[in-house]
């Protein structure tokens, strides 16, 4: 008699998802060698191999494609029958996974997902940083944050309230040496920190004014492939930077930073918590969701950035 479990068949849909036995393995809280068992023992009793394995890939095989087509539905329903019941737990607990854009993560760490932490201890959260968009579905994430313009229509947004913005900082030090910039074309005549992109393209800092739209190829002394990286070269004297404003705004509000062309760099999207749907929510789900709504409340308030120089 053909016996299999829960985990032998999320074990198969794990890896055709991921594409690699170490990453299903991580995943599914398996050790490798453990988890190369499990392949190896359903397999046995299918008689059949559902994975081509080489050292560098792993795919699917014939019978493998048919197998999770077939099994893949039933396990979702399944998953949604836990779901359904587990949900009705008063006490949120469990883990939460959530996909995130780097810049949104470092955004919304802080007050909401260790705010969360601190509310509901039961609950584990499992944030993953991609620049890539993902399908959260079929990645196996509960909620995704990107800004609200990239969030695919057939899922469920929450506004994180205030819109994001870049900014032109530079310190103290700087500024004692060189003038303050008026437009962007000032700043080719200063010091700035570059950023390279992933693709190896350097990134020009890009203005808007009054439906003007200005890209400035700025120089200085220092090129960085992480815009993170810069903030610690600005405190630091060595040139301004272009970042995002919520990475400095302490520092602008204590003096540390002083900010400039405020006027050239107007609101973009805001953040957004996206989820497939409202049937079956866990209450770790509800839990965030409502906590993310209580920050986007007070984030919608309007803030005040001292030490602005445009």
């Amino acid at each position: 008699m053909f016996r299999a479990s829960l985990t032998d068949l999320n074990a198969v849909i794990a890896v055709s998802r991921r594409g690699s036995f170490r990453a299903a393995a991580i995943e599914l809280g398996l050790s490798s060698t453990a988890f190369s068992h499990t392949i190896a023992r359903l397999e046995a009793e299918l008689g059949v191999r559902l994975f081509n394995r080489t050292t560098r890939s792993v795919s699917l095989t014939d019978a493998g494609r048919t197998f999770v087509e077939r099994v893949s539905p039933a396990l979702q329903d399944i998953a949604g029958a836990m779901a359904e019941v587990g949900a009705q737990r008063q006490t949120p607990s469990g883990v939460l996974r959530i996909n995130a854009a780097v810049t949104a993560a470092r955004e919304i760490l802080s007050p909401l997902v260790l705010e969360f932490l601190r509310r509901f201890p039961d609950v584990e959260v499992d944030l993953v940083t991609e620049g890539r968009l993902v399908d959260i579905v079929a990645e196996g994430f509960d909620l995704g944050i990107r800004v609200e313009n990239l969030v695919p229509n057939d899922m469920i947004a929450v506004s994180l309230g205030r819109p994001q913005r870049f900014a032109v900082v530079g310190s103290p030090a700087y500024f004692a040496r060189y003038s303050i910039p008026q437009t962007p074309a000032d700043l080719l005549g200063h010091r700035c920190v570059r950023v390279r992109l992933p693709n190896g393209a350097l990134y020009r800092w890009q203005f808007e004014k009054q439906g003007e739209s200005v890209q400035i190829d700025v120089r200085g002394p220092i090129t960085l492939d992480e815009g993170t990286l810069s903030r610690q070269t600005a405190l630091e004297g060595v040139g301004l930077i272009f970042i995002h404003e919520h990475a400095v705004l302490e520092d602008i509000e204590a003096g540390r930073l002083i900010r400039v062309l405020q006027d050239w760099t107007p609101a973009l999207p805001k953040l957004a918590i996206y989820y497939p749907g409202r049937r079956n929510l866990s209450a770790g789900m509800r839990a965030f969701i409502s906590l993310a709504k209580e920050l986007a409340t007070k984030r919608s308030e309007p803030a005040n950035t001292p030490g602005d120089r445009s």
